[in-house]
């Protein structure tokens, strides 16, 4: 049975917030509050759906219930019923999920990095075809990707390249893309036709904010250079590079993108303050998760989540067994969905049965 004590509590806050934001309210105040009831309110419509459902349902049960009832209405109330309770039980399942513990970094932007494993130059290559994907991902979703830092392969691809994704619930759906790709495939080198396993690293890190992590500005070490790689003049007379290392945990950060330094510096904080809070999110799971393993994977960047099968046009994502015949709408970034979708539905009722 759900929790009426913890529905009530939610039905109450929704009729604040709602309350509170018709008054006059502006500012930060204004969006805080706007973005707490946007989230509530799938969750008050199904509370609201369900409570009519058990009504309606009593009422069906009183009909079947009384030896007064006409043949025919006794038939149509029969009909109802199983129609009822099918109903119930996806509000009731909805209302579980809904009441489930919220990462809190959920609907925050992330920090993508993507790096090239073991396969020499066709990893590198797999690199540039995933950040093309999540590029095209992000496209679809309504998110912004920008560019932080890139490291060209000797052959074309990328040996590392890490992103930017700003938008809204951006962590929720690409922190099932952490561990390893792997890509079989017969290179365009290869004159026997042999395919080629490959692989590449992905780890999404939540954006952090100032509140999420202290730093001390006596802890950095920050170095301008001029820019790698290609770039025309900008690369040899500007040094707009920025490095910055993070002395007591040893982590560095190196951004070099934009032409102003200024810019850089700023992204490049934005970069060290998520893989220090990403570094902080892991310590506290791996203590949570001493005794048990997630059914959808552990997130480790060392796990291999995912194979993208060319020569059979497959994809197939291991944690969860599923599989699918789209490679190519996968890997252009419009299927995606269809596998991140399942995965979230798996991490779900293994929180769900966690709590049974």
């Amino acid at each position: 049975m759900l929790p009426q004590d913890k529905l009530d509590l939610i039905s109450r806050r929704h009729d604040e917030l709602s309350a509170r934001l018709a008054g006059n309210v502006t500012g930060s105040e204004f969006v805080a509050l706007s973005r707490e009831l946007s989230e509530l309110d799938p969750v008050v419509t199904a509370i609201r759906a369900w409570r009519t459902g058990m009504r309606d349902l009593a009422e069906t049960e009183g009909l079947l219930a009384d030896p007064a009832t006409h043949a025919e209405m006794r038939a149509l109330a029969e009909e109802e019923l199983a129609d009822a309770q099918a109903r119930l039980a996806d509000l009731e399942q909805k209302i579980r999920v809904a009441l489930l513990p919220r990462d809190v970094a959920d609907e925050r932007g992330a920090i993508l990095e993507l790096r090239a494993g073991t396969g020499g130059d066709e990893a590198a290559l797999f690199v540039g075809d995933l950040f093309r994907m999540y590029q095209r991902y992000a496209d679809l979703h309504g998110w912004k990707m920008e560019l932080l830092s890139a490291s060209e392969g000797t052959a074309g691809g990328y040996k590392e390249l890490i992103a930017s994704v700003i938008g809204r619930g951006v962590f929720a759906r690409l922190k099932f893309e952490s561990g390893v790709h792997r890509v079989q495939r017969v290179p365009d080198t290869e004159t026997q036709g042999r395919i080629h396993t490959s692989a590449a690293t992905v780890a999404v890190l939540p954006e952090a904010e100032d509140v999420d992590v202290a730093i001390n500005e006596a802890d950095l070490k920050i170095d301008t250079m001029r820019a790698q790689g290609a770039g025309g003049q900008h690369v040899n007379k500007t040094e707009s590079a920025i490095r910055i290392t993070h002395v007591p945990t040893g982590t560095i950060v190196f951004v070099q993108e934009e032409r102003s330094q200024h810019k850089n510096r700023a992204r490049a904080m934005s970069l060290l303050r998520a893989r220090l809070y990403d570094d902080e999110r892991q310590k506290l799971d791996s203590v949570r998760a001493a005794d048990r393993k997630s059914q959808v994977g552990s997130g480790d960047r060392s796990e291999r989540i995912r194979t993208y099968n060319f020569p059979q046009g497959r994809v197939t994502d291991h944690r969860i067994n599923l599989t699918l015949y789209k490679l190519d709408k996968v890997i252009a970034g419009d299927a995606l969905d269809e596998i991140i979708d399942p995965l979230i539905t798996e991490h779900q009722a293994a929180q769900l049965a966690a709590q049974n």
